[in-house]
């Protein structure tokens, strides 16, 4: 599932008539790179969420079968959040677990490893802290993630998840994965690896824009 449902705020005035993850980057969109990644690592099925602009969004990918997926649609009418939007969707994301992305990220992270152990709630992709979120999400010690501690990590906002994770949150009401994600790990049923490859947070114009000059400047 790649969320992108967001309505972009601090991307105005880019976000006003196109939607985040429809953006350039190195002149192609936002998340047509995840859906050639994901491709590339052996998807077959994707669902996106979509609320601000949605159909442009759905206009521009159809239904994706120029990447060989089979891409799936859950649209939103009011700001379902993140563990929301992955709710409302649970009916087109089946019985299995599932690989969630942020839309408004860019990264080379490997989608085809990524696993959850039997048990667990969730495995989360943490990354070193980026410049405008210095204060990390989870600790992560000796390869166990945690609540408290050093060193602390950024979430990369890739993680998998089971329908569990989910189960009490009726469909069509807003809620936040965080809550869901402090309440597994103190509870030990979450596993995560710290990944140190390229990750950007496309949450600017100013973000964008750098990243394009350092693109477009090594092609």
């Amino acid at each position: 599932m790649i969320l992108a449902a967001g309505r972009g705020e601090r991307m105005r005035p880019l976000t006003d008539h196109t939607p985040k993850p429809l953006l350039p980057i190195a002149g192609k969109p936002l998340i047509v790179w995840h859906l050639e990644r994901l491709s590339q690592a052996g998807f077959k099925e994707v669902v996106i969420n979509h609320a601000h602009l949605g159909g442009m969004i759905e206009a521009a990918l159809q239904d994706g079968a120029q990447w060989g997926l089979q891409i799936e649609y859950s649209a939103e009418t009011v700001a379902l959040e993140t563990a929301g939007g992955i709710a409302n969707a649970l009916h087109l994301l089946g019985d299995e677990q599932f690989l969630v992305v942020n839309g408004d990220v860019f990264t080379d992270i490997s989608f085809a490893n990524l696993k959850l152990s039997p048990g667990n709630l969730a495995h989360l992709v943490l990354i070193d802290n980026p410049p405008q979120h210095q204060q990390g999400d989870f600790a992560f010690v000796d390869e166990i993630i945690k609540l408290e501690g050093e060193p602390k990590l950024t979430f990369s906002g890739v993680g998998v998840y089971p329908p569990a994770l989910f189960a009490g949150i009726k469909r069509g009401e807003p809620a936040k994965l965080a809550p869901l994600l402090k309440q597994a790990i103190a509870d030990g049923k979450v596993s995560a690896e710290h990944f140190r490859g390229v990750w950007h947070d496309i949450g600017t114009p100013e973000r964008l824009a750098a990243l394009n000059q350092q693109l477009l400047g090594h092609s």
